[in-house]
């Protein structure tokens, strides 16, 4: 397959992008009907806008709920949402996805697992459902760039492969930030009128909290690293970094707790410098916060003892555990 050719920001014409891929998105679907996945992400509430700008009421926008969102997600984005004219419905599959991660404990089995239940179980009902022949989706350079070199697949990448996603899940899909880095998205939604909240908000993963728990991810453990995503985020608001998280680890270590071994949960802190996310380096977080996250997590997250911060660059390490 023809490689995608970048568009940088430096010679990013974000009007004129805008109105080109509007025109290519509504000449694309015609009088048919389109359907996209809102994540309340970067890329993803990109391509809703510019796709609500392209097809109007033709565009049919859901946020899968697969259980694995930080907390009050779905509601949260579906009311931001709205405010800007764009219907999202909410999708209950939940069930779904733990059922198809259960007994998974390999990085790209599970990965392989999300992909195959979004793409496959849920976005094919939805299909049917809605009789679309086509899905709008925010793949972006970075992820093609990983997915090809074979550093981690990523659950949006499959021409890139060699799949035909009309002859494995029935539909067409649509991407119309594919020649893009995280930068020039964000300039794209600063340009479609997201607000600041959304459009320079931190990337999140396909996989979502699956990426940040170590070893098999069940709706308990899933629930402990979003409990820890919370505090994270609180405390490290005000940093200019480009991106952190919290991860969960698999194996339990020794603790004490009122003078007795606790063994329990190990919380890694990863927080990140970036332009792109190609590179990157660990922020130099001063030790008074990173003496109040260890505080918080060992307090306020159920049987975490233990608490680490990353300090690995990227490469070696990647951005994501798994």
């Amino acid at each position: 397959m023809e490689a995608v050719k970048e568009i940088t920001v430096e010679d990013l014409n974000p009007g004129a992008f805008i109105e080109e891929k509007a025109g290519e998105i509504a000449a694309l679907v015609g009088a048919g009907t389109a359907i996209n996945a809102l994540s309340g992400g970067v890329d993803s509430s990109v391509v809703t806008m510019l796709g609500h700008k392209a097809l109007g009421p033709k565009l049919k926008t859901y946020f899968i709920d697969n259980g694995l969102m930080r907390k009050d997600e779905p509601m949260r984005i579906a009311a931001l949402f709205k405010g800007l004219g764009v219907k999202v419905e909410i999708v209950d599959a939940r069930d779904n996805f733990f059922k198809a991660l259960k007994g998974l404990t390999d990085p790209e089995e599970k990965r392989e697992a999300i992909t195959q239940t979004f793409y496959k179980d849920v976005f094919g009902n939805l299909v049917k459902e809605s009789q679309s022949k086509y899905l709008l989706q925010g793949t972006i350079l970075t992820d093609i760039d990983e997915t090809v070199a074979g550093i981690k697949r990523q659950h949006n990448v499959f021409e890139q492969l060699g799949i035909d996603p009309q002859e494995a899940f029935g539909y067409k899909i649509i991407e119309p930030v594919v020649q893009l880095r995280k930068n020039g998205v964000r300039k794209i939604g600063e340009a479609l009128g997201l607000p600041e909240a959304i459009f320079n908000r931190m990337p999140f993963p396909g996989p979502a909290l699956a990426a940040r728990v170590i070893g098999e991810a069940t709706s308990e453990r899933i629930e402990i690293v979003r409990t820890a995503t919370v505090i994270i985020e609180e405390e490290l608001a005000g940093t200019k970094a480009f991106q952190y998280m919290a991860i969960l680890h698999q194996d339990r270590v020794t603790g004490m707790r009122e003078g007795k071994r606790d063994f329990g949960l190990q919380i890694e802190i990863r927080c990140w410098d970036s332009i792109d996310a190609r590179r990157a380096t660990p922020t130099r977080l001063s030790y008074e916060i990173l003496e109040k996250l260890s505080e918080r997590m060992t307090t306020e997250v159920p049987g975490v003892v233990s608490v680490t911060y990353n300090i690995t660059t990227k490469p070696p390490s990647t951005m994501e555990a798994i």
